[in-house]
């Protein structure tokens, strides 16, 4: 079990997508290669996770970032920080999507299982 200590301005970046149709499990690959490369190792990136919508939500894909704040956020993505960053080949899968930021400081928590 790991939980944020209580004084952290862990953030976490938010790409919600709306796929389109039969195109989410090629946009998790993506997420799983390019959109990883995009935020790993950058400074001040605590790690990332990803995954798609179940049943009704099956267009649904998002991919979250966790940063230790918000200022490694704007060192990472620059002044379009509140924008979506698109790698190559992106915008052919996508119907819609967007961006968003979250403080998940006070109350972040992850139980994982190996």
């Amino acid at each position: 079990m790991t939980t944020a200590p209580k004084d952290t301005k862990l953030i976490m970046r938010l790409f919600h997508v709306r796929a389109k149709a039969g195109c989410a499990a090629e946009l998790i690959e993506k997420f799983a290669s390019t959109s990883a490369d995009v935020v790993q190792h950058e400074p001040g990136n605590k790690g990332y996770c990803f995954g798609a919508g179940i049943e009704a939500d099956q267009d649904i894909v998002v991919f979250a970032s966790f940063w230790e704040d918000l200022g490694a956020i704007k060192t990472r993505f620059g002044e379009d920080w509140q924008v979506s960053f698109l790698p190559d080949g992106y915008e052919d899968l996508i119907e819609e999507y967007w961006v968003q930021h979250i403080d998940v400081g006070a109350g972040w928590h992850v139980q994982a299982t190996s």
